[in-house]
């Protein structure tokens, strides 16, 4: 499987950005230039997302972690750093106990070992399924951003609210079955990279203590809470986000 993605700054180092279900590479846009100043940006569509193909019926975060993996070697990627958001996160926690030593520094941003219940996740892809993602539309980007900041910021949440909207039902639904299968609460402890764990105050997807669950699971963590943020707190937070996820990162020079 070819990954759609889109490469932006020539820094020696490299940083991928993966997204939450429902989006696109663009949900990174309130990074990407102030990233792209100091490191190499790899930005990917999930399988099924965007201009990505399907992943397999049966696919598991594991199986998303060697996409990931595949992409990077095609680029002749060496070794990288990693930021993700929500399912991006799901995939970051596989891929650092799979890169065999690639993996410099990883974030983990408004995520869980284990998001909701697979019953969650089933009715979800069966409600996509049957009557795309227009119906579920409205609810989900309601958890993405906080009421004050959605009303002021109105023209950017119709944006992302597009994005959603847009994403191949399928596609959705297959990584809604990639969620409802992923618990890798016991591989927390084989984690080794330090990691930068984000939770947003206000965000229903994943709460500031689940987000801290890892915080005592991964060995070399640290937790950051946005406020006020609900789940994309990369976008709603952008300022606060990016420079501690650049001090996370730059941390690694001056080790």
């Amino acid at each position: 499987m070819t990954l759609h993605h889109r490469v932006d700054g020539d820094g020696d180092r490299l940083l991928v950005l993966s997204g939450s279900l429902g989006s696109t590479l663009e949900m990174w846009a309130p990074q990407v230039q102030e990233l792209a100043a100091e490191f190499r940006i790899v930005r990917y569509d999930h399988p099924g997302h965007g201009r990505s193909p399907l992943p397999e019926r049966g696919a598991t975060a594991e199986d998303l972690a060697d996409g990931v993996l595949q992409l990077l070697d095609g680029l002749g990627v060496k070794r990288f750093s990693f930021c993700g958001l929500s399912l991006g996160g799901i995939v970051g926690m596989a891929l650092a106990v799979r890169a065999e030593g690639r993996l410099e520094r990883l974030a983990l941003c408004c995520t869980a070992a284990k998001i909701a219940t697979p019953e969650h996740w089933a009715d979800r892809a069966a409600t996509v399924r049957g009557d795309g993602l227009e119906p579920i539309a409205d609810t989900v980007v309601a958890r993405w951003f906080t009421p004050r900041w959605a009303a002021v910021e109105s023209e950017t949440v119709r944006g992302y609210r597009a994005m959603l909207v847009a994403t191949p039902p399928e596609g959705y639904a297959r990584c809604c079955e990639v969620l409802g299968e992923a618990d890798l609460r016991a591989i927390l402890g084989a984690i080794e990279v330090p990691t930068l764990v984000f939770a947003g105050d206000e965000d229903p997807v994943v709460t500031v203590d689940e987000a801290a669950e890892l915080e005592r699971g991964i060995r070399d963590s640290r937790l950051v809470v946005l406020s006020p943020a609900a789940h994309l707190a990369n976008v709603e937070r952008s300022g606060e986000f990016n420079r501690a996820l650049l001090s996370h990162l730059s941390a690694e020079v001056a080790a």
